[in-house]
């Protein structure tokens, strides 16, 4: 088992990772009945996306031996405007640090991971992804 989720009341839940124990509290959305206080589960999944790619990256860029440290993703979750409700689309702007120094090979093939990280392909093909990178 990877988690649980416990419903805590006032369209709030609890998620516990079962591996280490780490708590994360989600609430629905102020567009969706929520108090939109925490996370949503679709501020998650678009976050997730961003997450995934970093780590990847990351993963790579040590195998090169590039300093990847304060590399930051912005995300910007879009949400459908017609039934149903759903993620429409995620706009993914990636950010590197003065110091990251790679070659344009290098860079080619941080992007290629990124954009097939797991979690890019777990997501719907009609979900629109934006991925832009700024080196």
């Amino acid at each position: 088992m990877t988690s649980t989720i416990v419903y805590r009341g006032e369209l709030r839940t609890e998620l516990t990772h079962l591996q280490s124990g780490t708590v994360i509290e989600n609430d629905a959305p102020t567009d969706n009945q929520g108090k939109g206080e925490r996370f949503s589960p679709t501020d998650m999944l678009a976050t997730s996306l961003g997450s995934c790619m970093i780590t990847t990256m990351a993963i790579r860029a040590a195998d090169m031996n590039l300093n990847f440290e304060g590399t930051k993703i912005d995300i910007l979750k879009i949400m459908s405007t017609d039934a149903p409700r759903r993620v429409a689309g995620i706009k993914a702007d990636l950010y590197f640090t003065n110091q990251f120094s790679a070659t344009e090979e290098q860079k080619e093939q941080l992007e290629r991971i990124a954009r097939n990280c797991p979690v890019e392909k777990s997501l719907h093909p009609d979900l629109k992804l934006d991925v832009t990178f700024h080196w």
